[in-house]
């Protein structure tokens, strides 16, 4: 899971990030449109209607917080952390905001 942000806003209501998740067995890539204030819960977990299991992400201050601790002791998620680019993971969710950058800019 990777945020977009900083984008010019678009759409009816102004959205100016991305939540990229890329699932693991099918690994196909979903966007959501979000706005900057938006919390992860709100975005990922109660839009997409589901609850992941493991969840790989960058060291982003969205995705460490202490409301995403307390929600993975609720739902006995794993967060994996790993910094951008590392060799160990396959690059897929940064290759998806690297092409949603060259969309959208």
């Amino acid at each position: 899971m990777n945020r977009v942000a900083g984008l010019p806003p678009g759409g009816d209501r102004k959205y100016n990030n991305f939540l990229v998740n890329v699932e693991g067995l099918s690994r196909t890539p979903n966007f959501l449109p979000c706005h900057q204030d938006d919390t992860v819960m709100d975005k990922a977990l109660l839009t997409w209607n589901i609850i992941f299991a493991k969840i790989t992400s960058d060291r982003d201050t969205k995705f460490t917080s202490e409301l995403f601790k307390n929600l993975h002791q609720v739902f006995w998620t794993k967060l994996s952390l790993y910094t951008a680019y590392h060799l160990q993971t396959d690059g897929l969710a940064e290759r998806m905001v690297q092409m949603l950058e060259d969309m959208v800019r």
